[in-house]
């Protein structure tokens, strides 16, 4: 089956948008042509065959192009009875339950409702059809703006199908389908029901009359195209008939639209064939005399017709008799027919349509009906046209003119007659004869009636109408009675409906072009009225007499002309056409004036209110000079009117005693419209409109709050009461704005009683406090009095009687503008209610308790949103459900309470869909309906679930909302039609807005956490794929012109931006464990990252880059991925600043006080001119601004004399509209500028998600890293890139560099597909070429020196220079021992070769770097060296981090010479000796920064005392940073124990004072010494220690406090941070202290306790580091993190043995100390100096055999740890995973553990942490092996001293003189060592790595003496 609606669609395409694309027209010219046998065989579908029958019932059908289909028995018998109630063919049948299968997901519905579903969709492809065709017809006939060469393809495709006889099958449809049967509107049996395309249940009689009616616009259109025939005629006329002949006409709209508009296409089809004989084609039914004569025979049968039927006959009668005398001069050539004939027939038709008066028909019962008035615009503006044709045609034909003045003969001579036999006839007879009279006259009043209708609806038709404005004068003449002379007035009221016709009706009275009518004598006439009566007040007695009706009525007429000319004139014209208004207002105190007359002087005088300022004044005093007062009696409680003890005549006596008895409110309806207009021209006063209290009182007591009780003979009249006295209570409260104050002041208590008089009021109040209307209207609303009740009662009439009544009914659109205001006044109130309700509760409640009270009153409030006749009863409908929705948790509870759940959902999608389809948008965007239900979606997110956002969104609010499993597809929702309309993006100049809000809504939903996981799912399902499909559309599309639509611009860039948040949360929130969800981000990652599919999408392996990837500049810009396609669009420059003032203007910038006006931050509420616009930007308000700059010329108006400077009042005036013009061009770039950098955090988001989180799915591509990293860091550096647009930009550099740098750590490089893993991987992590490195870096300063920066931006840019320099450091450990790198070239081919290109490469990129640094070094420090001294703590610690990678990579000291000239370090030590203290003490947040700070200038200086050799150190040396920091206090601050107190007080994240003190005093003592490699420079001359030995044993002295308490090394907790000060206290003290004689301090003892407990065996005194090592040994710890940090604190402990094994080795050699062998303690708690150092312990030199021992073990196992991980790192590529997971498990310093990571991968990292663990054992070796030597040396020298020369006999003797130990204390000591010996003798140089000959000696030279003396006997 051809889907019609895909027609349709490319019909609305091409049609409906304002700028189709070419594309578009390509579509519907091929739809067209595939639907060519669709429109031969319009709505023609196969009928039921029995064959089909029976295939159906056996359940195995199938259909066409399709398998066969297998039905269970419910869609068999769906399918049969959809056959049966519909004629269909029953496989025809099958193929659309299977549609609507797969269209509304019919799971789970009843057989019924399935039925609906299928019969609606039929309905819906018929539907499709007939639209497509008429908005074919509708393109030829009615559309001037399309392309006139599609217009004629269209109108050539219309006419070939015409030909082939559509039209007659049109006219054959709207016959059968008005018949009882199945093929139309069903038989008995038949299911009455269908479900639309909204879901929505519709009675089938209703679907087919509207198809009826739609056949019959696209029949009236065909006449129109091509002229009918005369069978085509006939058959018209024959179905105008048969339609007028149905009795329920008069109830059905419908039926009455269908029938007039047969009715037109007949007489449109006549007129413009007869018409047609003019032209060169001529009159096609004119020269057929046969039809002539059988049509006129068809129109004088005198049938038996109704009422309705006869009248529109006779209007067909009417046109046929203007056809002919039309086509008279079309058979001047004609052989058949003749003249009189026609004549005859034309004479016949005229006379009986005017006997039966079809121009009062044609008037009453068609043009005035509400189904005309709501009928199409368009078709109404044909309608009119053919009528004005079919009217000037009867105007200017003889025989018409003869006849009007016939009509107008009987009229004045009917009248005459009635008047001269009034006073002869009986009272019955006379009645009788007033009836004939009557209606002797009425055809010609009927007429100049029906021409006013005419010409009033499309008023241009009378320009260049001679014959209508002939008609008028000849019309105008001669009238004898008021009558005629009304009917003639109103006439020229409708003819005044234009401009044009207002001025040309003026002139015609001003200028008597018609004799006794004229302006002057209707002011002469209420002149003379006015003396007559006051004559007669005069006089004492009498009373006035009776106003005339007859006079009366011609006032009233000649008073609407005055009316129409006023409202219609031209505004300049019309101020200068009635100059004197006085007589209209001297008239409204009399009360003999009948109150229909004031009622048009009222209305008369309203229309000059607009006119002048000056004119509104003059209403005002004439108004209160002459019009009756106002004495408002209030209601009593029961409702009842007050009495009053005298009556007065006055607005409330005319009301209820002189027009409530003639149920006619003409008086009182124009009394208020005036005092409306009054209002409405009226700004707000200081009196807040107290002086219309009273008008208010009566307004309400007596017009409003009874409305209901009274009679009225006219419906209209009482609901334009209504809607008058609803628009002032309207008007009082959007007009007035009341201050808090004179809320607070408009108590109950605090002002006078309603009724007292004025001026009185509360004790201590001024007198000028009185009621005003305002707060009283809000006291009714909120109290729920007669107010209230009556806009409820009005309101609870229902949204669907209003839409009734509004279409069928004449007070139809007062009953609509009632609703409307009702709805207006409660959103005003709401707005209000919040401040009342705090100053007067708890009197009053707020308007939301109030509607409380009856859901039924909140639910049908609601409803309104389905009232589609007018947009702002929607808007007002929608936004007190956003008000209620924030105020009533409860409201969906209501809701569902109600039972209105369903409709309200249907509602609102309905309207939203709408909304969407709609050619045009709002030009007021606040007025846009879709944009508003949208915001109210985004506003109640956040509201509690179940909210309104969930109901209206289809959620399921009866369970836990998260658990919704939503399916747009299968209910009618808000949700289905924003993804439909989001899926096609159709028609953006349109919906923008619409598609803008969309996106964020989505966006939202998905954030949401409720609505989170429901939505993503939906849209990443098979069925929206809505992530991937936009990428591949719109996205990367190019922005609209900034020229052209700007505002399209700024919501494209906005849409995108949502779009690209979206992508990066799907990114974000996937689950990859799941399948679905890790297809989806890999198709997100290919589309927006890659220029070549991904391997898993082709199937075929990718080529992975080489292990350097060669990259330049140059190929970028072809076929650049998608990403970066986003990242151009977003690259463009605004055409000015938004904050740049106009030049021209500065000098008159300051007299109007613009700085001031725009400096003010206050927001146009609070009195300023800014306001935040929907999307969150800082506008100008312009109407405020306006109103600013307007006083400040009014203030300087004063000033200056502009009377005779004349010249400065125009620059003024002329600056303020520059400014003015300024303002809307700022609001214009602003709005760009802000969607602009929308979209770079979209796409920020987007690329940042994708790197940190995603990256592994893009196969690891280094190259995709750098094109990112390129152009984040390029755009940066264009002028166009705004600061905050930097800003984020360099967040994705950053990010990108350091997911680069991640890669080159934890991947291996790109090049090979196998599995294994090369030393390449590990030597050398740069994986860019140099010259893409030298790209980044040359970008990169250019960037950190761009013009516009901040120093927020350059900390971020400093963070991606620092890890730059880490990446090009070229291996992936830098730390990597000489022999690991051996192991790891073990079996590579050509490894020196491959070295050599590596170390080449690296050299190379070295000194490329360097120069571009060393280029702009200047520049450069400045900006680092200014944000060092002057920026924020975090900006100096940057910029000092950056300062330190300088020098890292400077080798010839540039950096350092600019740091010297600018005297950082310098600075850098001042601060640390001075500024230190508080950052360790003050537990904040500042003081924590100011010790980054502090540590970050201690790098700096760490730097350039190690980096630069000796010359940094002597540089700080020469400095005096000894000096300086021997004055920092901070490292010896006394610390309190409780760490633990203080965290808790300071918040989590605080490090403890312990640990602050730890970030200083490291770095301190690391550069303290740095200052000992100068020692060994300046050898001690004549034993006088150099001078920075002093200084440095200076530095230990002063800061005794702190070396005590690191010595002490009591802690009880194992800190590594207290091991690395103690490493560094023992490293100095063993550098300078043993050339220090004083024992004052104690640092040798301090010194001999550490190695006791460092080097002794013994268990209870080994130290808490040792001890924690071996329990973790013990405990065989398996984590790689904990095993990584075991291996540190292995590896300091060795460091501190080295220290103190160095400083008892200086001791021994250098200052002759001797050791004994086994020596007691001196004792406890002895005092050297003043300091208590503990326990006093001497190292002996069996404590040195312990060492040696336990060293020598150590050693043992770190090289067999050593060799197991070189020998596992050499067979890494054969390990399974399993090995490899273990393997990263034990060494792993980090948790690595990805599934999804290749083996290749998983091999790297086991390689990495492996080369880390072998290149720490190997330190650790190091270390040792400088353990057991200084061990054996010490040994050496005392065993050299403890044995004598040898003797004769050549050994060696015990030398008992040294007094060291007995021989029992040498024997056990050499049989302690010799096993330890001969342990080290088993090394050897392959296994350490290095030379062991020097160790070997003393070991050989020790273990001969040993065994020498062992054997000795003594």
């Amino acid at each position: 089956m051809v889907s019609y609606r895909r027609l349709l669609a490319a019909v609305e395409a091409a049609l409906l948008t304002p700028n189709p694309a070419p594309h578009h027209r390509a579509d519907l010219s091929h739809a067209l042509h595939i639907c060519v046998p669709d429109f031969q065989d319009f709505l023609k579908y196969p009928g039921p065959k029995a064959e089909d029958r029976a295939q159906v019932a056996s359940r195995e059908v199938r259909l066409p192009n399709s398998a066969p289909t297998i039905l269970d028995n419910q869609d068999a018998q769906i399918a049969l009875k959809l056959s049966e109630d519909y004629n269909l063919n029953e496989i025809y049948c099958v193929g659309l339950l299977v549609s609507a299968h797969q269209e509304w997901n019919s799971l789970g519905r009843e057989p019924v409702e399935i039925l609906r579903l299928s019969a609606g969709l039929w309905f819906t492809e018929r539907r499709a059809l007939i639209t497509s065709l008429q908005l074919l017809l509708r393109a030829v006939v009615l559309d001037d703006e399309l392309d006139p060469d599609l217009v004629a393809d269209i109108r050539s495709y219309i006419e070939r199908l015409l030909q082939g006889g559509l039209r007659a099958r049109l006219i054959h449809l709207i016959k059968e389908l008005n018949r009882e049967e199945s093929a139309g509107l069903g038989g008995p049996g038949v299911e009455p029901y269908v479900m639309d395309s909204r879901g929505a249940v519709v009675q089938r009689r209703n679907v087919i009359q509207k198809e009826r009616l739609s056949l019959c616009h696209c029949l009236v259109l065909t006449c129109l195209i091509v002229r009918i025939n005369a069978q085509e005629a006939k058959d018209l006329y024959d179905l105008l008939k048969d339609s007028a002949s149905d009795e329920s006409i008069s109830q059905d709209a419908v039926k009455l639209q269908i029938t007039y508009t047969i009715m037109f296409a007949l007489l449109d089809s006549l007129i413009s064939d007869a018409l047609g004989g003019s032209q060169e084609m001529g009159s096609v039914l004119a020269l057929d005399a046969g039809f002539r004569k059988e049509f006129q025979q068809m129109l004088m049968d005198a049938g038996e017709l109704n009422v309705t039927a006869e009248g529109f006959t006779g209007v067909i009668r009417f046109v046929w008799a203007v056809y002919l005398m039309l086509t008279k001069g079309a058979l001047d050539y004609s052989p058949t027919g003749s003249f009189s004939e026609d004549d005859t027939y034309s004479s016949l038709c005229l006379n009986r349509a005017c006997e039966h008066d079809v121009f009062e028909f044609f008037t009453t019962r068609v043009l005035q009906t509400a189904t005309f008035q709501n009928d199409d615009e368009e078709l109404v503006f044909m309608y009119n046209a053919y009528l004005h044709k079919l009217m000037t045609g009867f105007l200017a034909q003889p025989a018409g003119r003869e006849k009007i003045k016939a009509m107008k003969d009987a009229a004045m001579v009917a009248v005459d007659t009635y008047v001269d036999m009034k006073d002869t006839m009986s009272d019955v007879d006379g009645k009788a004869q007033q009836q004939a009279i009557v209606l002797q006259a009425k055809p010609f009043i009927s007429l100049l009636t029906m021409i006013g209708e005419v010409y009033q609806r499309e008023p241009e038709l009378i320009m260049d109408n001679d014959d209508l404005w002939n008609f008028v004068r000849f019309a105008g003449e001669d009238h004898n009675t008021y009558h005629t002379l009304v009917a003639f007035l109103n006439m020229l009221t409708a003819l005044a409906a234009s401009e044009e016709g207002a001025k040309k009706i003026y002139q015609m009275l001003q200028n008597k072009a018609i004799r006794t009518l004229g302006w002057q004598t209707l002011f002469n006439s209420l002149i003379v009225y006015d003396q007559r009566f006051r004559q007669c007040l005069q006089n004492a007695g009498a009373f006035l007499p009776p106003f005339q009706e007859g006079d009366a009525r011609a006032l009233e007429a000649y008073l609407k002309v005055l009316r129409r000319v006023m409202e219609k004139g031209n505004e300049m014209e019309r101020s200068q056409w009635f100059m004197d208004i006085e007589p209209l207002f001297k008239l409204l105190s009399y009360e003999n004036v009948p109150p229909y007359l004031k009622g048009a002087l009222r209305n008369a005088i309203a229309t000059f209110v607009p006119v002048s300022p000056v004119m509104k004044n003059k209403v005002w005093s004439f108004l209160e000079q002459y019009d009756l007062p106002v004495v408002a009696t209030p209601l009593l409680s029961d409702g009842s009117a007050q009495q009053v003890s005298s009556q007065v005549y006055d607005m409330t006596f005319e009301l209820n005693e002189v027009e409530a008895r003639q149920e006619e409110y003409p008086s009182t309806l124009s009394y208020l419209k005036l005092l409306n207009v009054l209002i409405e021209n009226e700004s707000d006063g200081p009196d807040k409109g107290g002086r219309y209290i009273g008008i208010f009182r009566f307004v309400r007591d007596q017009v409003f709050a009874p409305y209901a009780q009274r009679a009225y003979a006219n419906p209209v009249e009482k609901w334009e009461l209504v809607a008058t006295a609803l628009r002032h209570f309207e008007l009082m409260l959007s007009t007035y704005q009341l201050t808090e104050d004179a809320v607070r002041n408009s108590s109950d208590h605090l002002l006078p009683p309603e009724n007292s008089l004025p001026g009185m009021a509360a004790p201590g109040l001024p007198a000028a406090i009185t009621r005003l209307p305002v707060t009283e209207l809000m006291k009714d609303l909120m109290s729920g009095k007669v107010i209230y009740r009556n806009i409820m009662s009005i309101l609870m009439v229902g949204v669907n009687s209003v839409m009734e009544q509004r279409t069928s009914q004449l007070y139809g659109p007062a009953l609509e503008e009632a609703i409307s205001l009702c709805l207006q006044i409660l959103f005003l109130a709401l707005s209000k209610d919040t401040l009342f309700s705090e100053a007067w509760r708890p009197v009053y409640q707020p308007i939301d308790n109030i509607l409380s009270h009856d859901i039924r009153q909140i639910v049908t409030v609601l409803e309104y949103v389905r009232y589609d006749m007018s947009p702002l009863i929607q808007r007002c409908s929608v936004q007190i459900m956003k008000v209620l929705s924030a105020r009533m948790p409860q409201l969906v509870s209501i809701i569902l309470e109600a039972g209105a759940a369903s409709s309200l959902i249907e509602d609102y999608a309905a309207c939203l869909e709408t909304r969407a389809e709609e050619p045009q948008a709002p030009e007021n965007p606040d007025e846009d309906i879709g944009s508003l239900i949208l915001r109210l979606l985004l506003a109640n997110l956040d509201q509690p679930a179940p909210n309104v956002t969930h109901l209206l969104l289809k959620f399921d609010v009866n369970q836990l909302v998260e658990r919704t499993m939503l399916q747009p597809k299968r209910h009618f929702s808000c949700l289905r039609v924003i993804l439909d309309v989001l899926d096609t993006l159709a028609r953006p100049e349109v919906n923008a807005g619409l598609h803008e809000l969309g996106f964020q809504l989505m966006y939202e939903l998905c954030v949401d956490p409720i609505t989170c996981g429901p939505v993503v799912e939906l849209l990443r399902s098979e069925k929206y794929e809505f992530f991937s499909k936009h990428l591949n559309t719109f996205v990367c599309e190019p922005l609209p012109k900034r020229s052209t639509n700007q505002q399209l611009r700024v919501s494209s860039l906005q849409q995108r931006a949502w779009l690209l948040k979206l992508v990066a949360l799907e990114l974000h929130l996937g689950d990859m464990d799941v399948v679905v969800h890790r297809d989806s981000c890999r198709r997100l990652l290919s589309r927006l990252f890659l220029r070549e599919p991904q391997s898993w999408e082709t199937g075929i392996p990718s080529n992975l880059m080489p292990a350097r990837l060669t990259l330049t500049t140059t190929d970028n810009s072809i076929h650049k991925t998608k990403v970066l396609e986003l990242l151009e669009i977003l690259q463009f420059q605004l055409p000015e600043s938004p904050s740049d003032f106009p030049p021209e203007l500065h000098g008159l910038k300051e007299e109007l006080k613009v700085d001031d006006i725009l400096g003010s931050p206050a927001t146009v509420d609070q009195g300023g001119v800014y306001h935040i616009s929907e999307r969150g930007d800082r506008l100008i308000d312009l109407s405020a601004f306006r109103d600013l700059l307007w006083q400040e010329y009014k203030r300087l108006e004063g000033q200056y004399n502009f009377l005779v400077n004349g010249q400065k009042q125009s620059e003024l005036r002329e600056a303020v509209q520059q400014l003015l013009r300024w303002a809307w061009k700022r609001n214009k770039n602003l709005e760009e500028q802000a969607a602009q950098l929308h979209m770079l955090v979209g796409w920020s988001q987007l690329v940042e998600i994708t790197i940190s989180r995603r990256f592994h799915f893009l196969g690891s591509r280094t190259h995709v890293l750098f094109e990112i990293l390129d152009a984040s860091i390029s755009a940066t550096t264009s002028q166009d890139c705004s600061l905050r647009m930097a800003f984020l930009l360099s967040q994705v550099a950053l990010t990108t560099m350091a997911k680069l740098q991640e890669q080159s750590i934890i991947s291996p490089g790109e090049g090979d597909s196998t599995d294994d893993v090369t030393y390449v991987d590990v030597l050398s992590s740069v994986r860019l070429s140099n010259s893409a490195c030298h790209t980044i870096l040359s970008k990169l300063i250019a960037s950190i020196l761009r013009h516009e920066s901040s120093e927020s931006l350059r900390r971020r840019q400093y963070a991606i220079l620092l890890s730059y320099f880490h990446y090009c450091q070229g291996m992936v450990n830098r730390d990597l021992p000489l022999s690991v790198m051996r192991t790891l070239l073990v079996g590579a081919g050509d490894e020196d070769m491959e070295v050599e290109k590596l170390d080449r490469d690296q050299a190379e990129l070295a000194q490329v770097n360097f120069s571009l640094l060393k280029r702009n070094a200047a520049p450069l420090v400045d900006v680092v060296a200014r944000d060092a001294t002057n920026g924020s703590e975090t900006g100096k610690a940057m910029a000092y981090y950056v300062l330190d990678a300088l020098l890292a990579v400077d080798h010839h000291q540039v950096f350092l010479s600019q740091l010297q000239s600018r005297g950082l370090l310098h600075s850098c030590l001042a601060e640390i000796s001075s500024n230190s203290y508080q950052a360790i003490l003050l537990p904040s947040a500042e003081s924590l920064r100011r010790l980054y700070t502090l540590e970050s200038e201690l790098a700096l200086l760490l730097r350039v005392g190690f980096h630069n050799r000796k010359r940094g150190a002597q540089t700080l040396y020469a400095m005096g940073a000894l000096r300086h920091l021997s004055s920092c206090r901070a490292i010896d601050a006394h610390l309190t124990d409780d760490a633990k107190w203080e965290q808790v007080k300071v918040g989590v994240g605080m490090p403890n004072q312990h640990d602050r003190q730890h970030q200083l005093v490291s770095p301190v003592l690391r550069l303290v010494l740095c200052f000992t490699s100068l020692i060994d420079s300046t050898e001690v001359v004549d034993g006088d220690r150099n001078e920075v030995a002093l200084e440095v044993l200076d530095f230990i002295k002063s800061h005794h406090g702190l070396l005590d308490r690191i010595l002490r090394d009591d802690n009880p907790n194992v800190h590594i941070a207290d091991l690395d000060e103690l490493q560094l206290a023992t490293a100095i003290l063993s550098k300078v202290w043993p050339v220090e004689e004083s024992s004052e301090f104690g640092y040798t003892q301090a010194m001999f306790n550490l190695a006791y407990v460092y080097f002794s065996l013994d268990a209870e005194s080994r130290n808490r580091f040792i001890h924690h090592i071996q329990e973790a040994e013990k405990i065989n710890e398996s984590s790689g993190i904990a095993r990584e940090s075991l291996r540190k604190m292995e590896l300091q402990v060795a460091r501190v043995r080295c220290n103190l094994i160095a400083y008892l080795y200086a001791l021994v050699t250098k200052h002759n100390l001797r050791l004994h062998i086994y020596k007691p303690d001196i004792g406890d708690g002895a005092t050297m100096g003043p300091y208590n150092l503990g326990r006093q312990r001497q190292p002996t030199l069996k404590l040195v055999a312990d060492l040696l021992q336990q060293t020598s073990l150590d050693l043992e196992l770190a090289l067999e740890e050593k060799a197991l991980l070189l020998a596992r790192l050499q067979d890494v590529n054969e390990l399974s995973r399993h090995e490899v997971d273990d393997i990263i498990k034990a060494y792993g310093r980090q948790e690595r553990s990805d599934p999804a990571d290749s083996i290749r991968k998983r091999r790297y990292v086991a390689m990495v942490e492996m080369c880390s663990a072998a290149g720490s054992r190997e330190c650790q070796v190091s270390s040792l092996i400088f353990l057991v030597e200084h061990a054996l040396e010490i040994l050496y020298v005392h065993l050299e001293k403890l044995t004598k020369p040898q003797n004769r006999q050549g050994r060696f003797e015990l030398n008992l003189e040294t007094n060291w130990g007995r021989k029992e204390d040498v024997q056990l000591l050499a049989g302690k060592l010799l096993p330890v010996f001969d342990r080290l003798e088993c090394l050897n140089e392959d296994r350490v790595g290095r030379s062991m000959k020097h160790l070997q000696r003393l070991v050989h030279s020790l273990k001969s003496r040993i065994m020498m003396l062992s054997s000795e006997t003594y």
